[in-house]
């Protein structure tokens, strides 16, 4: 299995938000080929500030190791990072973080900051970038288009 099987798994994933209103993250946790956790987005669902896929994806993926230390553990991201997540994926002490879209706003990963590589921290995480892009940036884009319509009433 390759970094585009798990991204797909991702996308699925982030469509799962999309399909909730919810802005279209997805994220997949991976540790010895196998999926071990899966997150979208849920910020608005769950009225939480922290549900982010990615938090959710390390969630599962803890709960599935018995250990918060997810070393050895690859995360599929549709979107860059944020800060929050960034950090929360150091923290776990993930090995690799893969990830579609750049987030030229929010991204931790080295749009906005670098925290993966930040040397003043105890871990770094390797990165590859650019993983299907074109469908994750895809559906951010048709989310968003379709938000500024339903706000400007022209949604029919």
């Amino acid at each position: 299995m390759n970094d585009e099987f798990f991204m797909k798994e991702a996308l699925r994933e982030a469509q799962k938000a999309f399909d909730s209103d919810e802005v279209p993250i997805g994220a997949i946790a991976v540790h010895n080929n196998q999926i071990i956790g899966r997150g979208h987005n849920q910020t608005e669902g769950l009225k939480d500030p922290t549900a982010h896929a990615e938090i959710l994806a390390i969630t599962a993926a803890a709960n599935a190791l018995g250990s918060w230390r997810l070393t050895g553990v690859e995360m599929y991201v549709t979107v860059e990072p944020c800060t929050m997540c960034a950090g929360a994926l150091v923290l776990a002490r993930v090995k690799r973080i893969i990830f579609g879209a750049r987030d030229e706003k929010f991204g931790g990963c080295g749009s906005v900051f670098n925290v993966v590589k930040e040397p003043k921290l105890n871990h770094r995480i390797q990165v590859t970038e650019s993983v299907m892009a074109g469908q994750a940036a895809s559906l951010m884009k048709s989310f968003f288009e379709q938000k500024r319509k339903k706000s400007s009433g022209h949604d029919n």
